[in-house]
């Protein structure tokens, strides 16, 4: 099992790589080029870097992903395709990803593009908390441990 995260943008890479490092676990986030960077980690936590393109890690994370991995990201369509995978997808808000919920959040994002295509614009998200950010560790420990439970 390989804890990915859709790096671009995400606000719990440094959270994420600091536990893995606790635990041990490997932990592959994929990013822009962009985003490079030169800090040096162990070998079980790795970058993997593509180009700025639209969807590039997009692309890159589904080539890599296997079933049995977890999935970090707040991409709506990715988390759709990775779980056609059987991946574990998780939000950084704290909540899993399910085929019972991923069409509703798919018809979301399709209706708030329309909107915005429309010159209608939302807030946008609110700042990511101190909160926010517990719930969703809280939730990848207990699904690394489940995880870890079911292939023993």
């Amino acid at each position: 099992m390989k804890v990915f995260i859709d790096g671009d943008g995400s606000p719990i890479k440094k959270a994420v790589i600091d536990w893995a490092i606790k635990k041990q676990l490997f932990v592959v986030i994929v990013t822009s080029i962009a985003h490079y960077s030169t800090k040096e980690f162990p070998n079980f936590i790795s970058f993997v870097y593509v180009d700025k393109g639209v969807d590039s890690a997009d692309y890159r994370i589904l080539q890599l992903i296997k079933t049995g991995d977890i999935l970090i990201t707040q991409d709506y369509g990715l988390a759709a395709l990775a779980l056609a995978k059987r991946v574990i997808v998780l939000h950084h808000l704290g909540y899993e990803y399910t085929d019972e919920k991923i069409t509703g959040l798919l018809n979301q994002r399709f209706l708030s593009a329309k909107m915005r295509k429309n010159g209608k614009y939302g807030k946008g998200p609110k700042p990511y908390t101190h909160k926010d950010l517990e719930r969703f560790m809280h939730l990848l420990e207990e699904v690394v441990k489940k995880t870890a439970e079911d292939t023993q």
